[in-house]
């Protein structure tokens, strides 16, 4: 400050006071800001104590502890996982205690960055995705339960088990499908529900003498996420971030507009869902990696229609209360999971297969103990089903284990659903079900097909009947748990009751009455269904109702060769023939294909179009194409042994009709292989070729 002259006293005066003063605010100043800094200086800190501590704590996401680099912690994304594109996980993940499986993650993100790198270098860059959703290729699944009720026109007299009378035309498949096949395959399974995390504890204990000394716990964690996409897939974003969170679930309230969602549709009897998150189940190191198998790769295969209708629950309702609760049902899956391990791996050894029989004669031991003890009925019945129908998924054909055949497990379970008195409960028009068995639902699906298998009746077939017959009668949930409705399926079991009138000796004229009766009522359940289309919605999501109404009219369809094939004189060079395995062929190009399709759910329709195509007939070109596209998948369980099964059927019956066409008789005939000979090809039965080569399948 610039001093005043000194003949201004009083000026002076003034200005020493306005000195003294400025002086005050400036000390006073200089103490806050001396407050301040020392404020920050401990805020900064505690601050950095805090990050230290949570540094400590977390160390970063498991990825970037894979790759050895640094975390930087970002949430829900570290900035390293997100410029990739990987899953970025900061809680344990399975892979993570299996060296294997962390060997494999690591080898896949290696193929990511460099794929990544190979991309950003080529000219069409992942600069005009950032920000979008993923394409069709990652379409999702909405969700429906299929609670709506179909018009079920019934007969108004009925004379015998067969007398129908109706007078119905068949409808026409005559449109041509000329749509290419674009199978947008559901790889990002968005549930009605967000997807959760399920912790599986195990505990382990030694003891030395009989005196309990180590005890050890271990989590295992099982997200309910499907199988993420291949590796070399980049997206933008992590999938539940940001606006593609509200494109997600918009795109799915737009979807359930199609149908009533119903998630509790099924009664599970297993008590109350597994809500915790947490199962404890107590297990050896070996056993623990046979269970985490079997969550991880053997779960998402067992029931894939009903999982896409109600995401989560065969785990939380089904799976996990029977592996906590029912020994028996534990021993049989830890069974499967061995039997799938050493099918997927290609392992041989007495290890894989001692745990296999190890686990399998537990199974079996645990439901004698339980049958002589006559208690414990729904357990039981829970793990004699699991025996019957886990086998259909797992395993190769070749398998030399000894084991049960699954009729014989059938013939317990039969026993138990009749003391359990669930045939009544199902179609007792007097106590209408809230909800239906699951249970009696998976019978009536291993009974019907089954039957099928031996040439047989159904066990149940008058329930079914009963329940084709009343209009009052609820659905079973047949096109809930395996995608058709359960009109066709009564009428499959109709067919196979009339197979095994005519092995009884019914006269050729009954016979082909009662084939021109069921070949009517087939046709009353397509009124109404319209023409099969690519099961997905505008906005690539995939519509569970169509791609029931597909499922359908595949299983229609193989039931009106099923039914030809009972019609004496029958050979598949028969034009009629022809044309259905044609129109079966069409139906299926509109079900999913590949490892996230359905292919698995349909060996049994596989097997019936199959085993009548001619030679050159474009069923088998496209059944070739599925399998290729199953890759590893079509090598074991029930549609692995269609495969071997039908292309031993085409090398016997193709052997015949080369011998036929050479014949004197037919030189003169065209060659073309879809045309008919002039005499009849002699039609061998693959049922027959099962018996030759000693195989005895349920094939579902």
């Amino acid at each position: 400050m610039t001093p005043l002259p000194p003949n201004h006293h009083g000026d002076h005066m003034k200005a020493s006071q306005v000195n003294m003063a400025a002086t005050t605010t400036t000390t006073t100043t200089t103490t806050k800001a001396k407050t301040a800094s020392k404020a920050s200086a401990n805020a900064n800190a505690n601050h950095k104590q805090k990050t230290q501590m949570h540094r400590r704590s977390r160390t970063g996401c498991y990825t970037c502890r894979l790759r050895r680099k640094k975390c930087d912690e970002g949430s829900p994304m570290c900035t390293a996982c997100k410029h990739l594109g990987l899953v970025c996980e900061y809680k344990r993940p399975m892979w993570w205690s299996n060296n294997d499986a962390r060997r494999q993650h690591k080898d896949d993100i290696k193929m990511i960055i460099k794929r990544k790198k190979l991309s950003e270098k080529s000219t069409h860059t992942i600069q005009t995705q950032v920000g979008s959703p993923p394409g069709l290729s990652h379409s999702l699944p909405t969700s429906a339960t299929f609670t709506d009720p179909y018009d079920r026109t019934r007969s108004q007299s009925i004379d015998s088990q067969y007398a129908f009378n109706f007078n119905s035309p068949q409808s026409d498949f005559t449109t041509p499908f000329t749509t290419p096949q674009m199978h947008p395959h559901p790889e990002f399974m968005f549930a009605p529900f967000s997807p959760f995390e399920i912790d599986v504890k195990t505990e382990r204990q030694m003891f030395i003498n009989d005196i309990p000394t180590l005890r050890e716990s271990t989590t295992s964690t099982f997200s309910t996420y499907q199988t993420p996409p291949p590796p070399g897939t980049v997206l933008s974003q992590f999938p539940l971030e940001g606006e593609w969170t509200e494109q997600v679930y918009s795109e799915r309230r737009e979807s359930l507009t199609e149908e009533t969602l119903n998630v509790n549709f099924f009664d599970f009897a297993n008590g109350p869902s597994v809500n915790s998150r947490q199962v404890a189940i107590e297990l050896d190191e070996g056993d623990q990696r046979l269970l985490d198998h079997f969550m991880q790769s053997v779960i998402p295969t067992i029931f894939p229609i009903l999982e896409s209708n109600q995401h989560g629950s065969i785990s939380s309702d089904l799976i996990l209360p029977a592996l906590q609760n029912n020994k028996g049902y534990l021993h049989c899956c830890l069974s499967i999971a061995a039997q799938h391990y050493k099918a997927a791996m290609g392992l041989q050894g007495e290890e894989i297969d001692g745990d296999i029989m190890r686990h399998r004669y537990a199974t079996i031991s645990a439901l004698c103990d339980a049958l002589n003890r006559d208690e414990d009925h729904q357990q039981i019945l829970e793990a004699a089903l699991g025996l019957i129908f886990f086998q259909c998924g797992v395993g190769r054909f070749d398998d030399s284990l000894p084991d049960i055949p699954w009729h014989q497990h059938f013939q317990a379970a039969i026993s138990l659903v009749q003391k359990l008195d669930l045939p009544r409960i199902v179609s007792d028009p007097n106590e209408p079900l809230l909800q239906a068995p699951f249970n009696m639902t998976l019978t009536a699906w291993i009974d019907i097909l089954g039957a099928t298998m031996q040439g047989r009746a159904p066990t149940f077939a008058h329930t079914y009947r009963e329940k084709h017959l009343s209009p009052t009668n609820p659905s079973l949930g047949l096109r809930e748990l395996m995608g058709c409705e359960d009109r066709v399926m009564y009428l499959i079991s109709e067919i196979s009751c009339l197979e095994a009138l005519k092995k009884d000796g019914m006269d050729d004229i009954t016979l082909c009455q009662h084939v021109h009766v069921l070949g009517d009522q087939i046709g009353l359940t397509e009124m109404n269904e319209g023409t099969p289309v690519l099961p997905f919605n505008s906005n690539g999501t995939l519509s569970p109702k169509q791609l029931t109404k597909n499922i359908t009219a595949a299983f229609r369809l193989a039931a009106r060769i099923y039914l030809c094939s009972l019609v004496p004189g029958f050979s598949p060079n028969q034009a009629s023939c022809i044309g259905l395995v044609d129109k079966l062929t069409s139906v299926l190009q509109t079900i999913p294909s590949g490892l996230g399709g359905f292919d698995r759910s349909l060996s049994w329709v596989y097997l019936v179009g199959g085993s009548v195509s001619v030679p050159g007939s474009s069923f088998r070109t496209f059944f070739e194409d599925r399998v290729s596209q199953l890759d590893d998948l079509a090598n074991y369980g029930s549609f692995g042994r269609v495969t071997c099964l039908l292309r031993e059927v085409w090398l016997q019956t193709d052997g015949i009709y080369q011998a036929t066409a050479t014949s004197p008789s037919s030189q003169s005939s065209s060659t073309s292989p879809q045309e008919a000979p002039k005499q009849p090809q002699q039609y061998i039965h693959w049922r027959d070729i099962m018996q030759m080569k000693g195989w005895d399948y349920l094939l579902i």
